[in-house]
């Protein structure tokens, strides 16, 4: 009878412990879910800032086409549906887009009375501080995918974690993190 007692007992541990363990990671599991929403939410709001710049550029620099091109490939690289439910994917788009928008950028210089349009200031302060956003939310998301994976591959979650469903995340990094550390300048 004691031995069963022992037993019920370890067995009543256990389940306990799978049960927090469990909702501790559905938990973490939301919280990245919901992080990666927002930073498709910044992208898409970046994605529709873009094309209203590009028309204000162009209006003052229509021989620059190759430029706007490359913007506008860039852009729909970083809404597309790969690029939105997977982070590697959503990365290697956010450094084509960075350099096109540096090229954007520079074709704006060389045309004043560009630079000195209300319209574009606007968009570019947009821009600026959607850029902002994007890393806020990019860190809130590689912390909150730090954190699952910690818990995932931490002794004993790792015994039971996969047969519970759960596997690792992959990080939002950029692949040329230079690129993105400041958004794009404008030197007037």
């Amino acid at each position: 009878m004691e031995i069963l007692l022992i037993v019920l007992g370890i067995a009543a541990v256990v389940g306990i412990y799978l049960w927090i363990t469990y909702n501790a990671l559905v938990a973490l599991k939301i919280r990245v879910d919901e992080a990666w929403s927002d930073i498709t939410v910044q992208l898409k709001r970046r994605a529709d800032l873009i094309p209203n710049l590009i028309e204000t550029v162009r209006g003052y620099a229509s021989h620059e086409r190759e430029v706007f091109e490359n913007v506008t490939k860039a852009r729909a690289a970083t809404v597309s549906p790969e690029s939105l439910e997977h982070p590697a994917k959503a990365a290697q788009a956010e450094g084509m887009l960075q350099g096109a928008l540096k090229s954007l950028f520079a074709v704006s210089e060389a045309y004043p009375q560009l630079v000195a349009s209300t319209n574009f200031l606007e968009l570019q302060r947009e821009l600026t501080d959607t850029e902002d956003k994007i890393m806020a939310s990019r860190r809130f998301f590689n912390g909150g995918v730090r954190e699952l994976n910690t818990k995932i591959v931490q002794f004993p979650n790792n015994v039971f974690a996969g047969g519970l469903g759960f596997t690792e995340r992959e990080f939002f990094e950029v692949e040329d993190a230079a690129s993105i550390q400041e958004p794009p300048t404008v030197n007037f």
